[in-house]
């Protein structure tokens, strides 16, 4: 799990740590694991080219010392004074080690960070809000320049941002205006929330941390981040004495005569994550293409008017519901979907069953766990708000939809924002792909997470464990046969491959399943 604190409970567990432990201590702890993650990515030390963009506050001290010890070692470090101001001690140490400190009005500057092999980018810490401002900004154009490379030389250098990318927030991942893309960002303690939630995830790369000795002095964390141990740890395995009714009974309410492929993904994704049967509810043109696709699963076909909810009633026993793909927003759909409410299961609501819950928000007056998967758009009628502040903000929407609803809601996106109904601890995914946005791969995640619920698993763990394994399938989906081996270890890896369809995702997952499981030892 990737523990992520926010500023006010880092800063408190650093004081903490620095009343035991002499003077410097911390910042010469962040300053060595800094120079070894940049000499492994330099390659080589002696005569590699590092330029430091240093702001005033100890974020600049960091690079700074960072850059003296990589200047021990052979290194040419030009470090770039950034505002009025430097860390005395920092540039210091540099320029005793053999570098030199310029200004930002350094004529040469341009050629000299487009020449170098890395930059380290020691501009703002975690205590910048907002995007950057002059001349920050300005710096962090250059930057941009050079690693988009001059078509002669290549990419340009390697970005390394110290701590975080200057201009995200730490607490948030917020982006408000100019911030730097780094490829790599070395962060010091413990996570950050803005690092593993976009828009912020997407400006760091990928991301090592460095252990300063905080941890004693952290609580609970406020985001954590899934890895393929915890869910290894999370996947059900059936004993041998099993069942198909102890393997966990999903039930399905999705599909309709105008969206007949929505009830075929969602029961793909529960067959294939493990529920040991389907029972599934939809009307008759839904129903024959499941039973063409997946014979294994038990159809009622949909009444009309007052036979909707006797359709739920009828459908048999289950431990779990999912409701709302391709469904419709009629009146019989909503009374489907009020039937599935009261029934006092775990349900999960999708699509079109959010659609109807932003109608009728009192669908959702009940005590039974809920969980909500809405795409920013969606969320965004829930909440009554503009998608492109969801898609901006989105710990923050995510946090309040939650608590506004009373309900869990997974905020599906380039990074997966799992927000629980009582509060508490944020999960986040961040195995998604581009890959993924295509129609239909949301009736998949919504089946998977359905048979985890039906298996047993709370509604946070089951919205966490489906959104990894959904994005691990879609990697190595698009990979090929041979499938990306760091997909699983790695999901902030390059994307790379070629499109696929949902169908794709649903016939991966098996083996997504088991690499979690192999990779997690």
């Amino acid at each position: 799990m990737r523990n992520a604190h926010d500023v006010a409970t880092i800063r408190a567990a650093e004081q903490a740590l620095m009343a035991t432990v002499p003077p410097g201590t911390l910042m010469q702890r962040a300053a060595a694991g800094l120079a070894s993650v940049c000499a492994g990515l330099a390659g080589r030390v002696y005569g590699a080219g590092i330029v430091v963009l240093a702001g005033s506050g100890d974020n600049g001290g960091d690079a700074l010392y960072a850059g003296a010890r990589l200047a021990r070692r052979g290194a040419s470090v030009v470090a770039v004074a950034a505002g009025d101001r430097v860390h005395e001690q920092g540039a210091a140490a540099l320029r005793t080690a053999g570098g030199c400190v310029t200004s930002i009005d350094d004529p040469d500057l341009p050629a000299v960070i487009g020449a170098a092999d890395l930059v380290l980018d020691g501009l703002l810490g975690i205590g910048g809000r907002g995007g950057l401002r002059e001349p920050y900004s300005a710096l962090a154009g250059l930057v941009a320049r050079a690693r988009a490379g001059d078509g002669r030389r290549g990419a340009g250098p390697s970005v390394v941002a110290v701590d975080l990318p200057s201009g995200i927030d730490a607490d948030t991942g917020v982006v408000g205006g100019p911030a730097v893309q780094a490829d790599v960002t070395v962060t010091f303690g413990t996570w950050k929330p803005g690092l593993l939630i976009d828009p912020g995830a997407a400006c760091a790369g990928l991301l090592e941390l460095v252990d300063i000795g905080l941890g004693p002095h952290l609580p609970a964390p406020a985001v954590a981040g899934f890895q393929a141990v915890d869910v290894a740890a999370l996947l059900p395995q059936p004993p041998a004495d099993s069942d198909k009714y102890r393997r966990g009974v999903l039930g399905i309410v999705a599909g309709s005569d105008r969206f007949t492929g929505a009830a075929a993904l969602a029961v793909g994704g529960a067959l294939r994550g493990g529920a040991g049967l389907v029972r599934l509810v939809s009307a008759g043109p839904a129903v024959a293409v499941v039973r063409q696709h997946w014979p294994e699963a038990l159809t009622v076909v949909t009444g009309d008017g007052a036979q909707a909810a006797h359709d739920v009633e009828t459908a048999g026993r289950v431990q779990a519901w999912v409701a709302g793909p391709g469904m419709g927003t009629d009146e019989a759909a909503r009374d489907r979907l009020a039937a599935v409410l009261a029934t006092g299961l775990p349900t999960l609501v999708d699509a079109d069953g959010l659609t109807l819950v932003a109608q009728e928000r009192g669908l959702l007056a009940r005590v039974a766990p809920t969980l909500l998967t809405p795409h920013a758009g969606e969320l965004a009628r829930l909440l009554g708000a503009d998608p492109a502040d969801v898609e901006a903000r989105r710990l923050e929407h995510a946090r309040a939809a939650a608590a506004e609803l009373g309900a869990t809601v997974l905020l599906k996106g380039s990074t997966t924002v799992i927000a629980p109904a009582g509060g508490g601890e944020v999960l986040v995914n961040s195995t998604g792909t581009s890959w993924l946005a295509t129609g239909g791969t949301g009736d998949v995640l919504s089946g998977l997470a359905g048979s985890l619920l039906a298996q047993g698993l709370t509604v946070t763990d089951a919205a966490a464990a489906a959104a990894f394994l959904h994005g691990i399938a879609a990697r190595q989906a698009a990979a090929g046969p041979a499938g990306p081996g760091p997909a699983v270890s790695d999901p902030a890896g390059t994307e790379t491959g070629s499109p696929i369809a949902a169908g794709d995702v649903i016939d991966a997952l098996p083996a997504a399943i088991r690499g979690v499981r192999a990779w997690a030892g």
